[in-house]
């Protein structure tokens, strides 16, 4: 791996390389971004149309020093799901109007007061374990997809599943020159052979989609008690954000907090989120499965991302394209995924190398613990209709810690501060 050339965020790419990079970036986003879609019984081009428009907008604001590929948020489904079934989709999009003004507000107080905070309120013992459970708390979904949960195991989804997994392992490991760069991409055709081979990929609405199609736009409503059920989203919004912008720059080796800046990579989210709103789609975040695509391949290149965007938008607009996507197998991408989010995972504990994190001092050891059985726990915490659990519930709780040890630390009331003197 140290071998292989690393293509960093401003280097542009040469058009036979660019397409595949950017279709490898297009199907690891796929199956997550149009699941959400799905779930709110809407048509997923509207979704695909507002991903590519939200990635390129996002590059647009961070100035193209920020690599990241907008996709379908999952923070949104529970209270959209209640808002639907009470007052229909169009108030929906409402709150998630609302939601993305709020973090665009966000953005500008970042701004005007800096983030030097976050090296506070999350230092290196506490933001290693948060990173690595935004990969860590996604394994099971990985293994959902690749039917490895059911009551009774396929073994046709399970031969799917193996063969992706072995094609992105071993092809990450043995392919050379062009073939190195692509091994996501290679991983998935192999996958689908093997899925076509089993007779488990169903062509009939392929052949029933339009070959042309616009998506479908909706005007969204508001209503007071439909913005109240989604507005505490913003608190998962703001911390997966932050920990996606933090691992990202540990893989590309910048620290994006700094440049391009929070505040303009949180008003990007957040702008996206407020359009998709005003549009009829669904809420945009950050995606893990492009990070880790990315910690995979060393392509950084945000002209690869902005491929992969334009290819979201074509395909929003051509029927058959997007329905002949929608016939991969879950198993395909259960393999890609238990990849992808291992290396986010793997990210979080470089942190900890990385930031040389001693455990022989307590806040440390207690900090780390904490902090993972928090998010590992299932331990869940309900504030309206939101759930903080997870990733986001041990962001929190690690934040909270951080502060008060910092307190401490100015009350000279630690322990360890006198360790460390001596």
């Amino acid at each position: 791996m140290e071998n292989r050339k690393i293509i960093q965020v401003e280097e542009k790419v040469p058009p036979k390389l660019l397409i595949p990079l950017s279709i490898q970036h297009m199907f690891a986003m796929f199956g997550a971004s149009v699941l959400v879609p799905s779930l709110f019984g809407m048509n997923p081009a509207i979704v695909l149309f507002m991903n590519g428009v939200g990635t390129l907008l996002f590059i647009l604001i961070t100035k193209g020093k920020a690599p990241a590929y907008l996709g379908s948020s999952f923070a949104f489904i529970a209270p959209a799901m209640v808002v639907i079934s009470k007052f229909g989709y169009e108030y929906a999009l409402g709150g998630f109007v609302v939601v993305g003004l709020c973090g665009c507000v966000l953005s500008f107080i970042i701004y005007k007061f800096g983030s030097d905070w976050i090296d506070v309120v999350l230092p290196p013992a506490a933001m290693g374990p948060v990173v690595a459970l935004i990969g860590l708390e996604l394994s099971g979904t990985a293994a959902k997809n690749a039917g490895l949960l059911d009551e009774t195991i396929q073994m046709k989804s399970v031969i799917v599943f193996l063969v992706t997994l072995g094609v992105a392992v071993f092809g990450s490991v043995v392919f050379r020159k062009f073939w190195s760069v692509i091994p996501i991409l290679v991983a998935i055709l192999a996958g689908y052979v093997a899925a076509m081979i089993c007779g488990i990929v169903d062509f009939t609405t392929v052949s029933k989609a339009s070959f042309f199609s616009l998506p479908n736009f909706t005007a969204p409503k508001f209503n007071v008690e439909a913005i109240l059920i989604i507005l505490p989203v913003i608190l998962v919004v703001a911390s997966e954000h932050i920990g996606h912008q933090i691992v990202t720059g540990k893989i590309i080796g910048r620290d994006l907090i700094k440049n391009p800046g929070l505040h303009r990579s949180m008003f990007a989210d957040n702008f996206s989120t407020m359009l998709s709103g005003f549009i009829g789609s669904v809420p945009t975040t950050t995606y893990g499965e492009n990070i880790g695509v990315m910690a995979m391949t060393r392509v950084y290149s945000v002209y690869v991302i902005g491929g992969a965007a334009v290819l979201s938008i074509v395909c929003s607009f051509i029927g058959k394209l997007t329905a002949l996507i929608q016939t991969i197998p879950s198993p395909i991408i259960g393999g890609i995924s238990f990849l992808l989010y291992g290396m986010i995972g793997t990210s979080g504990i470089r942190i900890l190398v990385d930031g040389k994190v001693d455990y022989s001092r307590s806040r440390n050891m207690a900090l780390t613990s904490v902090i993972f059985v928090t998010g590992l726990s299932g331990i869940k915490i309900t504030v309206g209709e939101i759930e903080l659990t997870g990733m986001v519930l041990a962001c929190i709780v690690g934040m909270i810690l951080s502060l008060i040890f910092y307190v401490l630390d100015k009350l000279k009331l630690t322990n360890d501060r006198e360790q460390e003197m001596n």
